[in-house]
Parts: structure tokens; sequence; C-alpha cells
């Protein structure tokens, strides 16, 4: 289904891949790491298992901030060079660090024309992939998010606080881009969609989907369900520093969407703010 919601924003909810004989059928998954070798294996194989019952033709571009498991990570790579489409490119502390840079470079050196950007803890299912590209594959939208808060999605065992402190920043978020999961890492979009951006994006913090969403002028957005894994190996790399900077991010974002309302704006974004930080740190 298509409709046009009250925000403005054309937005689709969709189920799970089918119908994709008329669709592009090529498909570049980045995956950006930090240390994280322990599931680059499983994430390769459930991946390329998931798009070949699929039909498409993918590859996998690993894009790797220099850590103590680069090491590990580029031979698992190698290893995995004989039997899938995989590569990694290494990128040494002297170029840059940061999880929303590396999506970019990743899709600057990616192959295809269709992009999709997952975590590589496994909390973003590999199965779901055929079903977040497919809106973007088949020309239905210029943009597809792997949604936790439509029908048919959700998260696997999350504590309360943690429910309620992404339903806040969600919703911070929401009126900029009309999706329902707009800080989610899971998402698809083309290069052209990009070019809109050139220029204009900024790539702080780690939520450079929400950041193309906007400064892409992305006309049509698709929301799907997707399940919200606990993590498999890895840390987290949610900090003090990156809340902060999520807060930095939203504001520029409303001053590029909304310039002549922007202190009115800004000035509700800081009061949900303040009580976004309460509840993280009192």
């Amino acid at each position: 289904n298509k409709s046009l919601p009250t925000d403005g924003f054309p937005k689709i909810s969709v189920g799970p891949a089918s119908g994709m004989a008329t669709a592009r059928k090529e498909l570049s998954v980045i995956v950006p790491t930090y240390n994280e070798y322990e599931n680059i294996r499983e994430l390769c194989t459930r991946l390329f298992k998931a798009t070949k019952e699929a039909g498409l033709t993918t590859e996998l571009l690993v894009v790797d901030d220099e850590s103590k498991g680069t090491i590990a990570t580029n031979a698992i790579v190698e290893e995995l060079q004989k039997s899938y489409p995989i590569r990694i490119y290494i990128r040494s502390k002297a170029e840059g660090r940061g999880l929303s840079s590396a999506v970019l470079l990743g899709f600057s050196k990616a192959k295809y024309e269709t992009l999709l950007c997952m975590d590589a803890d496994l909390q973003h299912e590999p199965e779901s992939v055929p079903s977040v590209a497919k809106p973007v594959l088949t020309g239905e939208a210029e943009f597809s998010v792997g949604s936790r808060n439509v029908p048919g999605g959700g998260v696997a065992a999350w504590a309360l606080h943690r429910k309620i402190i992404s339903a806040g920043a969600t919703a911070l978020a929401y009126p900029l881009s009309g999706s329902t999961d707009p800080m989610s890492g899971f998402f698809c979009t083309t290069k052209t969609v990009l070019k809109r951006g050139e220029g204009r994006i900024n790539p702080i913090g780690f939520k450079i989907g929400l950041e193309l969403m906007v400064r892409c002028e992305c006309k049509s957005v698709a929301d799907v369900p997707i399940t919200f894994q606990d993590r498999v190996a890895g840390e987290s790399k949610l900090s003090t520093k990156q809340n902060v900077l999520y807060l930095m991010q939203l504001a520029g974002l409303y001053l590029d969407r909304h310039p002549l309302g922007s202190a009115l704006l800004l000035a509700l974004v800081a009061l949900l703010c303040i009580l976004i930080l309460r509840l993280l740190f009192f």
C-alpha cells in the first residue's frame, strides 16, 4: 500500500520479498566494521544464501576501520573470497574514522547502482536483505528502511528503558523523514539518489540513513518490517559522544528542511532533547 500521510512524505509499507521479476537484480551490500571479525563469516554465508534464493546478483563490501581486529577480519575475508564475491577496504586511522563516513566510502566504491547498508553485528538479519532492498530494486521507492516499528517488525529483547529512549529519539526525527524508524542503520537507496546530496551530506555520528533521507531529498520512503536481534558478538558503538552528535545532527537537518521555522523547531527539539538526556544520564 502506498499513501500520502499528513506529514507530506510518500510512505510505503511492504512485506517480505516477492514478485521481483521486473526489478533490478544487482545489489551492493556495504558493511562497516570495527573489530567485528567474529561475525563476518556467518554474515557472509547467510547473506549470499538469502540473496541467491531471491535471484539477486550481490557483492559484499566490508569497510573496516583499522583496529586490533583488522588482521583477523582481512584474513577471514580473503578466505571467503574463494567462494563468495566479497571485498574489503581497510581504512587507516589517517584516512578517517567513524561509521557514517565509512558507509559513504563504501557507497563510493560499490560496484552496482543499488546500495544497501547493514551492521556487522548480526542485529540486522541477513535474511531480511532482499525484503529491505525490494522497494528500491523495483522502483517503488527511492529509499527503504528496515523498520522495527511497523506491523511485523520488532526487537528481540530490549529492556523497557531502552525502548523508551529509542521511542523518544525516533519521535524527534520523524518529522524530517516520514519513516517509522529513521535511526535505522539497515537501509537501501541508489547512487542516483545519493548524487542529489553531494556537497551537503554531513557524516557525523551514526545516523547516516537519516542524514541521507533528508539531504538527498528522498521523494518516497518505504518501511520494511524487520526484527532487530540481540548482538551476537562485538561491542555497542553508542556512547555519550554519539548521543550529543545525534542532537547536533538533528539541529542541522531541521535547519536544512525547515529554514523559515527553524527557531521554533530547534526550540522544540532542544526541549525534547533535554528530556531524552535526563532519561539517558539521570
